[in-house]
């Protein structure tokens, strides 16, 4: 049994998510190359180097258009989509991140380093950087582009 991906709604939801998941992939490989230490964490963790949430709304935007034409409504919606969930990512999560780091700090001189007294420390990483965001943007722009001409058509 075979099952007709291409020029589908399954095309556009396996690029988003293989986009998402190679982001993290290499997120991973990224952490444990600069720090030399493996982390697993890395793959369920938001921020780093490239955006996972960027690589997966651009791969499903660039996946709509490329079915549905660039002059789509749906397109449009998409890209709309992307386009708030990467404003996020690079300001309102990375603001949301900072505020974190203050309050750490400020936490810790507070309870003389002991912030295990309140808690734990809050995340500090959320956000991305705006080339954190282009770099993931890139990945799912590439790989819908991939998917679409080289691996669905063949199948």
């Amino acid at each position: 049994m075979s099952i007709d991906i291409y020029n589908t709604g399954f095309e556009v939801i396996v690029v988003a998510l293989f986009a998402a998941f190679l982001a993290q992939v290499i997120k991973f490989f990224i952490f444990t190359i600069r720090t030399r230490k493996i982390n697993f964490k890395i793959f369920t963790t938001t921020g780093g180097m490239p955006s996972s949430h960027s690589s997966g709304v651009m791969g499903l935007a660039t996946s709509v258009g490329l079915i549905d034409g660039f002059n789509s409504t749906a397109f449009a919606i998409a890209l709309g989509f992307a386009m708030i969930t990467m404003y996020d990512a690079a300001g309102v999560r990375r603001a949301a991140g900072k505020t974190a780091a203050c309050l750490n700090r400020m936490m810790e001189d507070y309870y003389n380093h002991d912030v295990q007294a309140i808690g734990g420390k809050l995340k500090e990483l959320l956000g991305h950087t705006p080339f954190e965001v282009y770099m993931g943007a890139l990945l799912g722009i590439a790989l819908a582009f991939y998917f679409h001409f080289y691996v669905f058509v063949n199948m």
